[in-house]
């Protein structure tokens, strides 16, 4: 208990999740820890390199702690909480947007804290156009992360859950960090068959180790910044296992 009390970050101990001042204080983390810094950066260049050109804005889910408006121009940011520099305050489920009028939704680590991601992504089909996308990095299942996750990780995970919707517990505290590989491995079929309005355009396993080392957004880095380059040097030696090693992945869905 003493270690695991250490290894907590010292700006977010004993903080409730559901609290603004949490979220604010998790944006001042990112920006601060530069491993963790360099992490968002590589996982918002995938993000970017997604979205489709065109017309209409491009919306971000759960944007609070982030900032990938500094690589999408015109981003619109989002939180279902009220915290500082957000352009709108929205439950995700009940979008005030018109038909058609968005040419992208991205999120990163958002989708696992949904508790009923069937509504979610028919109100994103109503607001995305035809041949725009949702793209997200969330948390992955493999026999490594289930291990990680399931003994180390503070939310709740749970592969074997055999509905999609889960208890809300609070606004970011009802969660289930599988339910991104549920849905679009374990429950695949069965996620494009009731939702014919999307087509799973990809899933790229990613990142084994560096999040896990860099401590995240809850707890202390494990290594110095400077060794980014190493961690990652290792993980791409790993990428013939990045499916029995990854923690998180890359998803895209395309608006059918």
């Amino acid at each position: 208990m003493a270690i695991a009390r250490w290894l907590e970050h010292p700006l977010t101990r004993g903080l409730d999740i559901d609290y603004p001042r949490t979220t604010e204080l998790r944006r001042r983390i990112v920006r601060e820890k530069r491993f963790l810094h360099r992490i968002y950066e590589e996982w918002y260049a995938r993000i970017v390199a997604t979205v489709p050109p065109g017309p209409g804005p491009v919306l971000e889910l759960g944007s609070g702690a982030g900032f990938l408006v500094e690589f999408i121009p015109g981003l619109i940011t989002s939180e279902i909480l009220r915290v500082p520099g957000i352009d709108l305050v929205l439950d995700a489920v009940s979008l005030p947007f018109e038909a058609q009028s968005l040419r992208a939704v991205v999120m990163t680590n958002v989708l696992h804290h949904v508790p009923q991601p069937r509504r979610l992504f028919d109100e994103i089909a109503r607001c995305v156009r035809r041949d725009g996308v949702v793209s997200m990095i969330e948390p992955w299942v493999s026999p490594w992360s289930r291990l990680i996750y399931s003994r180390f990780h503070h939310e709740p995970f749970s592969p074997d859950a055999r509905e999609w919707e889960s208890a809300v517990s609070g606004p970011l505290a009802g969660a289930n960090s599988a339910l991104p590989w549920i849905l679009f491995d374990r429950d695949r079929e069965r996620f494009e068959n009731e939702l014919p309005q999307w087509a799973i355009r990809s899933v790229e396993p990613l990142m084994p180790f560096r999040y896990l080392v860099s401590g995240g957004v809850s707890h202390r880095a494990l290594v110095p910044g400077w060794s980014f380059s190493l961690w990652r040097a290792l993980e791409a030696s790993l990428d013939p296992w990045r499916d029995q090693l990854a923690m998180f992945a890359a998803v895209v869905l395309e608006r059918r």
